[in-house]
C-alpha cells in the first residue's frame, strides 16, 4: 500500500514537473503559436518581421515584440506590446491575436491590411491601446471591443470600416480617446448611451457617413474634444451645457437646423467652435467668449459661416483675440444690419497642425538680443528669446513619430502648464534602442520674455521629474536644459558651469574639511563604541522621504525577518557590510544587505542611490524591493536568489555543475543586464566590480547582475550614438577582473566592464577563479589558445558539448580580454554574438539547459544534432594533475604547449583545435 502511494505521489510531482516552462521556451507556448499565426496571416515585403522565425519571442529576439519584465503566476512571459506601425505590411489580421489576453498595446498603424477586424480582439481582455488607424480595413466593429475592461484609446480611423457603430462602445468606461475618423458608417447613426461613456477626453468621428441627430454629451465632465464634422447628422443641437474642458467644437458640414444653443457662452477653455455649414437659423450669440480670460493672448475662432442665421441677439463688440465668420448668411445681405462687414467676408480658416503650417512671412527679429519668431502665435510676428531643452524619449510605444508629433506636443505643454503655441519640437532623431532624441524651444506667453520665476519652475520641472508619465511617450531624460540668456536669471549653483567664487568656495572649503577630518576620525570611533546602546532606538528616520517602487521597511521589520540579523541568517558578506537573508511578514523571501558603519552614506546621497535603483528595471537586474534609513542603520533590500552566485557553481565544491547550455545562457543574461546599465540607465552606469560573486541565479537559473550604484554613475555620450566616455576614479574592482588599461590610467569606461565580464566568460569556461595559485586565468587561456589546444582547458564537469559553439565562446572571451582597450568589442557585440552562438547550439542542449542542475549533474551524454561536433570532457579527469583542490578539473597549466605529454589523445576526451583523429571526421576551420 505504501509503495502504490509514493508510486502515486511521484506521478504527480512528475507530471506537474513536466507541466513547467523551460528557459528555451520562457514565453507562454500559446502565445508564441499566436504570433506565428499572425506572421503567417501578414505579408512582410521588406522582412520586418524575419526575426520571428528564430529563437523565442520574449528573449528579446523578435524585433517589435515586447514582454513583461517579469514572468506571471504561470511561470512564463507574456507579451506586453505589438508594435507593427508603418512597416509597408499587408494581409489581414488573424483571429489568434484574441490569445495574447494579456497584451495592453496592439499598434498596427499605417500599414496596408485589410480584411475585417477579428472578434477575437474582444479576448485580449488587458488591452489599453487599440491603434489600427491608417489601413485598409473593411467590415464592421467587432461588438465585443465594447467589453474591453481597461481601453484608454482606440483608434481606428482612416480605413473602410462600414456598418453600425456598435452600442457595446458605450460599455468603454475608461477610454479616454475614441477616434473613429474616416470611415463609412453610411446609415448608423451614433448611439445615444455614447454620452455615458464619462472617462472620454477626446470623440472623434469625422467623415464617417453618419446620419442621425448629435447625441447630448454634456454629461462627459472631462470632454476636450468633439469633431463630428463632414457627415449626415440632423436635427437640433442638444442644448446640454459641455465640460469647462471643452477646446474644440466641430460640428460643421452637416444638416443640422434650429438655433445656436446659448450653453455655448461661458466655456473658460473654449478655443473653436466650428458650426459652419449646416442649417441653423436665429440669432448670431453675442457672447460666447463670456468667461474666457484673453490676458494671455488666448485666440477664440466662431466659424458660422453659410447657415440661415438673419440678425443678432445683441450688438457684436468681441475682444479683439476674437474671430467671428458670417459670410453666407442672410444676416450679411440684411440693410437693417450695421457694422457686421468686416464679420461677412468668405475666409477659409485651417486648424493648424503645427509649426511648418505657420505660412506668415515675418520680418527679421531684433539682433540686440537672442530673438527668434514663435511660429505659433496668436499675435503674428512676435518675437521672444526661447528656453533651450535636449529632451530624450527612452522607450516610444511607436516607431514614426510624425503622426504623434502634435499629441506629443499636447502632452508636454499640458504637462508644463504651457499654451500649445509655447512649444515647439525644432527637430527630432531616432538613435539606437530605439529612443527618440530631440531639441525643444519653449516660448514665453504673449511677451518677449520670460520672468525669473517662470524660468525657475520650468528648471525645476524638467530636473525634478514631474512631468506626467505617458503610456505611448514613456519614460524621458533631460540630457541638457539650457537657460541660454537667462543664465543671468539663475544663481551660481544652477548654471551650467561654475563661477570663479564657487571654485574658491570649493578650495576653501576642501581645507576646511581637511582640517576638520581628524576630528570626524574620534567623533566615528566614539559612535562605533556606543553603537550596540543607540541600536534600541532605531525608530526615528534622517529623512521621510516617499520613492514609488520600493518601500520603506522599519528597522524591527528587518530585525523581525532575520531573527535580529542572526548569524544563521548571515549569507555573505563584502566591502558594503553584511547581507542576510530575511523573510518579511507577508512570507516573501528577501536579501538584505546592511552597511557595516564606515559604509554609511549621508541621508541625501543613501535616498539618491535608492531613487536611481528603483529605476532600473531587467530581467537580468536583481531588483531592489526596498530599503532602511533608521539611526545609525542603512539597509538594502533586494529580491532574493536562491540558487546563489554563479561561483558558487563553478567550484569543484559545488555538487551541482552547470552544462555548456546553462553557462552560455547565464553568460548571454549577464551580458543584457550589463547593456542596460550602460545604454538603458539614466544616467548610464559603469559597473567596475563584474565577478562571477556578482552574478546571482534565480529559482530558474536566470543570471542576475547585483551590486551597482551610484559610486560608478558614467557620464553621457560626447556625441549621439557613441558610447558613454569615461570617469576618472580611483581603481576600485577585484584583482583578477580589473582592466589594465583601467588600472594604469584610472579612466573607467564601459570597455572596462567588457574585460571583466570577458573574465567570467572564462571562469564559465574552464571553471578555474581568475587568479589561483599563482596562475592567471587569462594568460592560461591565451596560452592554450596559442598553442592549438583550448579545448584542453574547458571545464571536466561541463558534460557534452558542441565544439564549434565552445570554440566561439572561447574566442569572444579573449577577445573581450585584450590589453588594449579598442580590441575589445562593445558590450552591444558581446551580446549580439553570444545571440548568434545560442542560436548555434542544439536544441537537445537547449533543453537540457532548462532541467535542474542535479539532474545535470547525472548525465555526461547529449545527442549532438546534425552539423554539429560534441565532445564529452567528462572521461578524462583532469584532477590527476592538479594540487589545487579549486582549479575544477581544467587543464589550466603555466606553458600548456610544454606539457602537452601529458594529455592522451582518448576519443572521449577535449581536443585541441585542428587535431584530427582516427575515429571521427576532421572538423577544423
Amino acid at each position: 500500500m505504501l509503495r502504490s502511494r509514493l508510486f502515486y505521489l511521484g506521478s504527480i510531482v512528475f507530471t506537474f514537473y513536466l507541466m513547467q516552462p523551460t528557459d528555451a521556451q520562457i514565453t507562454a507556448p500559446w502565445e508564441v503559436d499566436a504570433l506565428k499565426a499572425i506572421k503567417g496571416r501578414l505579408i512582410d515585403p521588406q522582412g520586418n518581421l524575419k526575426s520571428w522565425n528564430r529563437g523565442d519571442p520574449c528573449m528579446g529576439n523578435w524585433s517589435r515584440v515586447l514582454c513583461y519584465n517579469a514572468t506571471a503566476s504561470d511561470g512564463y512571459f507574456h507579451v506586453l506590446e505589438l508594435q507593427l506601425l508603418q512597416l509597408n505590411l499587408s494581409g489581414t489580421l488573424a483571429p489568434e491575436l484574441g490569445r495574447l489576453s494579456r497584451m495592453q498595446i496592439m499598434d498596427f498603424m499605417w500599414n496596408n491590411i485589410s480584411g475585417s477586424i477579428p472578434k477575437e480582439v474582444g479576448n485580449i481582455t488587458s488591452l489599453k491601446l487599440l491603434l489600427l488607424n491608417g489601413n485598409q480595413l473593411s467590415g464592421s466593429l467587432p461588438e465585443e471591443i465594447g467589453f474591453l475592461p481597461d481601453l484608454d484609446r482606440i483608434q481606428i480611423d482612416q480605413n473602410h470600416i462600414s456598418g453600425p457603430i456598435p452600442k457595446s462602445f458605450a460599455n468603454l468606461n475608461k477610454t479616454k480617446h475614441f477616434q473613429l475618423d474616416n470611415n463609412n458608417f453610411s446609415g448608423s447613426s451614433i448611439p445615444s448611451s455614447y454620452g455615458n461613456i464619462t472617462t472620454l477626453l477626446k470623440l472623434s468621428l469625422r467623415n464617417c457617413s453618419l446620419e442621425g441627430p448629435v447625441p447630448d454629451v454634456s454629461g462627459i465632465p472631462q470632454l476636450g474634444y468633439l469633431d463630428l464634422s463632414w457627415n449626415q447628422l440632423r436635427g437640433p443641437i442638444p442644448s446640454g451645457r459641455l465640460s469647462t474642458n471643452i477646446t474644440t467644437i466641430d460640428l460643421s458640414h452637416n444638416l443640422l437646423n434650429g438655433s445656436i444653443p446659448t450653453s455655448f457662452s461661458g466655456l473658460s477653455n473654449l478655443q473653436r467652435l466650428s458650426l459652419d455649414n449646416n442649417n441653423l437659423d436665429g440669432s448670431v450669440p453675442s457672447d460666447v467668449w463670456r468667461n474666457i480670460d484673453f490676458s494671455g493672448n488666448r485666440s477664440l475662432t466662431l466659424d458660422f459661416q453659410n447657415n440661415s442665421l438673419t440678425n443678432l441677439s445683441n450688438p457684436l463688440s468681441p475682444p479683439a483675440n476674437v474671430t467671428i465668420l458670417l459670410s453666407g448668411n442672410p444676416i450679411c445681405t440684411s440693410q437693417n444690419q450695421l457694422n457686421i462687414t468686416q464679420y461677412c467676408q468668405a475666409k477659409s480658416v485651417l486648424v493648424p497642425r503645427g509649426p511648418a503650417n505657420n505660412s506668415t512671412v515675418c520680418p527679421r527679429c531684433s539682433t540686440d538680443l537672442p530673438y527668434e519668431n514663435i511660429p505659433m502665435s496668436p499675435i503674428p510676428c512676435l518675437c521672444a528669446i526661447p528656453l533651450y531643452v535636449e529632451y530624450r524619449l527612452k522607450s516610444p510605444g511607436f516607431w514614426d513619430f510624425v503622426p504623434y508629433e502634435d499629441q506629443f506636443q499636447q502632452y508636454l505643454s499640458s504637462g508644463l502648464s504651457l499654451s500649445l503655441y509655447q512649444l515647439e519640437v525644432s527637430t527630432f532623431m531616432w538613435e539606437e534602442g530605439p529612443r527618440l532624441k530631440m531639441y525643444l524651444k519653449l516660448f514665453p506667453n504673449n511677451t518677449a520674455y520670460f520672468n525669473d520665476s517662470e524660468v525657475y519652475r520650468l528648471r525645476g520641472m524638467f530636473t525634478g521629474w514631474l512631468i506626467r508619465d505617458s503610456d505611448i511617450f514613456g519614460p524621458y531624460e533631460l540630457l541638457k536644459f539650457n537657460p541660454g540668456w537667462y543664465n543671468k536669471l539663475l544663481p551660481d549653483g544652477a548654471k551650467s558651469s561654475l563661477s570663479t567664487g564657487a571654485i574658491v568656495g570649493i578650495v576653501v572649503a576642501t581645507f576646511a574639511a581637511a582640517a576638520f577630518l581628524s576630528s570626524l576620525i574620534t567623533l566615528v570611533i566614539l559612535k562605533r563604541r556606543s553603537r550596540h546602546s543607540s541600536s534600541k532606538k532605531r525608530s526615528v528616520k534622517r529623512i521621510p522621504m516617499k520613492i514609488d517602487g520600493v518601500k520603506d521597511f522599519t528597522f524591527e521589520e528587518l530585525s523581525h525577518g532575520t531573527n535580529d540579523f542572526s548569524d544563521s541568517a548571515l549569507i555573505g558578506q563584502g566591502g558594503y557590510g553584511k547581507v542576510y537573508r530575511g523573510i518579511l511578514s507577508d512570507g516573501t523571501v528577501v536579501a538584505i544587505k546592511r552597511a557595516q558603519q564606515g559604509s554609511l552614506q549621508g541621508s541625501k546621497e543613501f535616498f539618491t542611490e535608492i531613487e536611481l535603483l528603483s529605476r532600473l528595471h531587467h530581467r537580468n537586474l536583481v531588483s531592489l524591493l526596498g530599503y532602511c534609513d533608521e539611526e545609525d542603520e542603512q539597509m538594502l533590500v533586494y529580491e532574493f536568489m536562491p540558487n546563489g552566485t554563479l561561483r558558487d557553481h563553478l567550484s569543484v565544491r559545488s555538487k551541482e555543475p552547470l552544462n555548456f547550455p546553462m553557462r552560455l545562457r547565464i553568460a548571454l543574461g549577464s551580458s543584457r543586464g550589463i547593456l542596460y546599465l550602460h545604454t538603458e540607465a539614466d544616467p548610464p552606469i559603469f559597473h567596475r566590480d563584474i565577478k562571477a560573486t556578482n552574478i546571482l541565479l534565480d529559482s530558474k537559473f536566470i543570471a542576475k547582475v547585483a551590486d551597482f550604484g551610484l559610486s560608478r554613475l558614467a557620464p553621457e555620450p560626447e556625441t549621439e550614438g557613441s558610447a558613454p566616455g569615461h570617469v576618472s576614479t580611483v581603481v576600485k574592482g577585484t584583482p583578477g577582473y580589473l582592466d589594465p588599461e583601467y588600472f594604469l590610467t584610472h579612466k573607467l569606461t564601459d570597455k572596462s566592464d567588457v574585460y571583466s565580464l570577458g573574465v567570467v566568460f572564462l571562469e564559465l569556461l574552464t571553471g578555474m577563479q581568475p587568479i589561483s595559485h599563482g596562475r592567471n586565468i587569462v594568460r592560461e587561456v591565451v596560452a592554450a589558445n596559442q598553442s592549438g589546444m583550448i579545448l584542453s582547458v574547458v571545464d571536466s564537469r561541463m558534460g557534452s558539448y558542441p565544439t564549434e559553439c565552445v570554440e566561439k565562446f572561447a574566442a569572444l572571451a579573449l577577445r573581450c580580454c585584450r590589453d588594449e582597450t579598442d580590441a575589445r568589442p562593445s558590450m552591444m557585440e558581446v551580446m549580439r554574438e553570444l545571440e548568434t552562438i545560442w542560436e548555434m547550439t542544439p536544441e537537445t542542449g537547449k533543453s537540457v539547459a532548462s532541467l535542474s542542475v542535479t539532474t545535470l549533474g547525472s548525465s555526461n551524454t547529449a545527442t549532438p544534432s546534425l552539423g554539429s561536433r560534441m565532445v564529452s570532457s567528462s572521461g578524462y579527469d583532469h584532477h590527476q594533475y592538479m594540487s589545487s583542490s579549486d582549479v575544477s578539473g581544467s587543464n589550466l597549466l603555466s606553458g600548456v604547449a610544454a606539457i602537452g605529454w601529458l594529455i592522451k589523445p582518448l576519443a572521449d576526451q577535449p581536443k585541441p583545435i585542428g587535431i584530427t583523429y582516427s575515429n571521427e571526421v576532421s572538423n577544423t576551420t
